[in-house]
This record gives structure tokens, C-alpha cells and sequence, in this order.
């Protein structure tokens, strides 16, 4: 499940974002016994460049990668780590 759930996750960032570079890493296995895994949701951390992010604050582009998640941030995801920027620029968020 862990494999699907990484795929789907990149698959939806992929389709709403057109990214430059993705990278999505499941580390749920870091955080076992914690309250969030107790109840099958997982740890990732996300690594995104794309144009979609360029000129946007910290929280605007979290807010993005949230709505392009949709449901799977209620079912799926417990925490997620986001480094989002825009490509050819030095902006990290």
C-alpha cells in the first residue's frame, strides 16, 4: 500500500503542477508508533520545482499541493514535508 500511496501522490502532484522535478519519499516507516501511523495514515516528505510556485509564498504553495491532494490529506496523509520552488530561481519554500 505504501508503493500506491507514494505513486498516487506524485501521480496527482504531477497532473496538477506539470512539474520540472518531483520527488516524493514515504517515511512513515520514521515515524512508527506515532498517533498518525496508529491509524494507517502516512509520513512523506515532497520535493516539487515547477512555474506553478513562482511568485507564491511559503503558505500559498503548501496551500496548492493541499488542494491538488484533495481527500487523500484526510485519508492517506498524516504529515507531509514540503520543499516547493519554481524553477530557474533561487525561491524555496
Amino acid at each position: 500500500m505504501t508503493a500506491e500511496r507514494t505513486a498516487r501522490i506524485e501521480a496527482l502532484l504531477t497532473e496538477a503542477f506539470s512539474p520540472d522535478h518531483i520527488l516524493v519519499k514515504d517515511q512513515s516507516h520514521l515515524h512508527a508508533g506515532h498517533a498518525g501511523s496508529r491509524d494507517g495514515r502516512g509520513h512523506f516528505e515532497v520535493m516539487i520545482v515547477a512555474d506553478s510556485f513562482a511568485g507564491q509564498s511559503r503558505i500559498a504553495c503548501h496551500r496548492l499541493i493541499y488542494d491538488a491532494l484533495g481527500q487523500l490529506m484526510n485519508t492517506d496523509i498524516h504529515a507531509l514535508s514540503i520543499r516547493a520552488s519554481a524553477k530557474n530561481t533561487d525561491e524555496s519554500t
